[in-house]
């Protein structure tokens, strides 16, 4: 299946993961400049977190559309949006 993903969804996506690249950037050159442990512990940690949320949005997303391909003329009252929405949030909830 093709992930098909719309302006908005791919926005948010392309921000998390340029958020988790600027947050590994800074723990390359933490670690380069020598700093504290847990400082760099909690850096990675972030990224770490970013990384996992743009994951997840992104599974979500495709199991939405797969859904929605399966359910496609099927109306159960709950928008694209909200479905999305709960989808992630049971993701996340796994991790």
């Amino acid at each position: 299946m093709e992930l098909d993903l719309a302006g908005a969804e791919l926005k948010a996506i392309l921000n998390r993961l340029r958020r988790a690249q600027g947050q590994i950037a800074g723990v390359i050159r933490m670690i380069e400049e020598g700093r504290d442990c847990e400082e760099v512990v909690t850096q990675l940690a972030a990224a770490s977190r970013a990384l996992d949320r743009a994951g997840f949005a992104i599974i979500a997303t495709g199991l939405q559309q797969c859904l929605t391909g399966i359910e496609e003329g099927q109306e159960n009252g709950e928008g694209r949006d909200a479905m999305r929405a709960r989808l992630e949030k049971l993701f996340l909830s796994l991790a």
